[in-house]
């Protein structure tokens, strides 16, 4: 069975101590690559010592997260930019619109988002686009800038159905499915059961949101295995189907080879 863990933050502090041994269980695991989405301008050294240490199985974003768009922002979009057109990525990413931490935000985080969204056209990588409490916002740049050049994931899926149908329609994007999947009152199994498998991307966010039975402890890329386990469970078909649809939804997603 092969996985592809397609968001995990690997290169965090939390991980400083096992980081080793964390990335070894991903791959007994069946996890074959893990997708790093950068944060921040302090973040990008880390993940690409990791993508160098382990090359066959980390493979590096490009990005600034909407939570560290802040005063400096154009200045931190400038080393983006530089290291995007001078390395190889998967995608950019990861990026988006976040308005559960800082409202006051939201203009330079819209533009921002704007900015990088051309970059990956310019590119053609896919983007990675994470949103919280901020799917109208993030709708409003989406629907402005989307052609046949943009492709993506909207990581960490936790909308309705319309909202789900509102991406769909996008035409090249996924929906990245995480631990919240497996969260009991969390009501997206629902929606996951009325969306096509060929439509998901696997993901753990690591190290946050873990899935059920770890939740509120730290993530780890192995936990992947209860995510693909609960949409097996949702779609009624084996974690074997899962593995091999979700794998093969990334590659064709992600530039992988």
């Amino acid at each position: 069975m092969t996985l592809i863990d397609t968001h995990t933050h690997l290169f965090v502090e939390q991980f400083d101590e096992d980081r080793s041994e964390t990335i070894q269980r991903a791959i007994d695991a069946g996890v074959q690559k893990m997708l790093l989405p950068n944060i921040d301008v302090e973040s990008i050294d880390s993940m690409h010592q990791l993508c160098a240490d382990f090359p066959n199985h980390c493979l590096p974003m490009m990005g600034l997260h909407p939570c560290s768009v802040k005063e400096n922002w154009k200045a931190d979009l400038e080393i983006v930019r530089k290291n995007l057109f001078s390395r190889k990525y998967v995608a950019v990413g990861e990026i988006g619109v976040d308005l559960y931490w800082d409202k006051s935000t939201l203009d330079i985080q819209q533009k921002a988002f704007a900015q990088q969204i051309e970059w990956a056209k310019e590119l053609k990588l896919p983007i990675v686009i994470h949103v919280r409490e901020a799917f109208d916002e993030t709708f409003e740049i989406v629907d402005r800038l989307n052609d046949e050049n943009l492709t993506g994931v909207f990581h960490c899926f936790t909308g309705t159905i319309e909202q789900a149908n509102h991406i769909l329609e996008y035409g090249g994007f996924k929906l990245g499915l995480g631990g919240v999947l497996t969260f009991k009152n969390s009501g997206l199994d629902k929606t996951v059961s009325e969306i096509g498998m060929e439509h998901f991307v696997l993901e753990t966010d690591s190290p946050y949101l873990a899935p059920s039975p770890h939740r509120g402890k730290r993530n780890e890329t192995s936990y992947i295995t209860y995510v693909a386990s609960k949409l097996a469970e949702v779609k009624g078909i084996r974690i074997e189907e899962v593995a091999e649809i979700t794998t093969s939804n990334a590659m064709e997603l992600f530039p992988l080879n």
